[in-house]
């Protein structure tokens, strides 16, 4: 966090996929397809399903720039939430227009940086059935492209060692899509534009994690 603004720096975020990248790869056998197609540069939002505790920090660990990722307010306890803080990531409150959270996440788009995002809002089946209004908005408002993600095999099997996790050394797979945007051109960010632009990213993402599905055979 930059001590003025309370905005995430990159530099925290790298830091972040630096340790992401040493778990993931050392407890479990990522596999990794199209992170070509994440922008190399400018302001992205990464949209993630989200089915497993572990898909964040393994897209952390995968994605080919640091990620901030919007997480959910209770995850901030204790020395986590310093740590957390510290690795650029950013504290939201699901109850209500956390206007100090959407803040930061523009702050971040338009530093030209990476945001992660599950657009489900909380961890369920994974597979983008309900989507807030939130990705559309950060997408409409900051004109930065959504690349969807699907990580698949987080929850297939449990761990011997540790049930609430997947078998250690045993495969997951994030799966990259192709970048869009999600504006219908006219820069409106009406509750009914932001409406419609939902329904289409919805659209894109449930079919990027149906190929990704194919394709991997998950």
């Amino acid at each position: 966090m930059t001590p003025a603004t309370g905005t995430p720096t990159l530099r925290g975020a790298a830091v972040g996929r630096g340790i992401g990248i040493g778990l993931m790869y050392g407890l479990w056998k990522p596999r990794v397809l199209g992170a070509w197609r994440v922008p190399a540069s400018g302001p992205v939002i990464l949209a993630v399903n989200h089915s497993h505790n572990i898909d964040g920090p393994m897209l952390m660990g995968t994605a080919p720039r640091p990620v901030h990722f919007l997480i959910k307010k209770e995850a901030f306890v204790g020395p986590l939430d310093p740590f957390l803080r510290g690795i650029g990531q950013l504290k939201v409150d699901r109850t209500s227009a956390d206007r100090t959270a959407i803040t930061h996440a523009l702050d971040v788009l338009q530093n030209g940086g990476v945001l992660g995002i599950f657009p489900e809002g909380t961890r369920g089946e994974g597979d983008f059935a309900s989507l807030r209004a939130g990705l559309a908005y950060f997408a409409v408002r900051s004109g930065a492209p959504i690349v969807p993600v699907a990580v698949l095999g987080s929850t297939e099997r449990r761990g011997r060692l540790i049930s609430a996790l997947p078998p250690l050394r045993s495969r997951v797979d994030v799966v990259f899509g192709d970048a869009f945007e999600t504006g219908d051109g006219s820069g409106r960010r009406t509750r009914k534009a932001l409406d419609e632009a939902t329904v289409r990213i919805q659209e894109r993402l449930t079919s990027h994690l149906d190929r990704a599905r194919r394709f991997t055979g998950r």
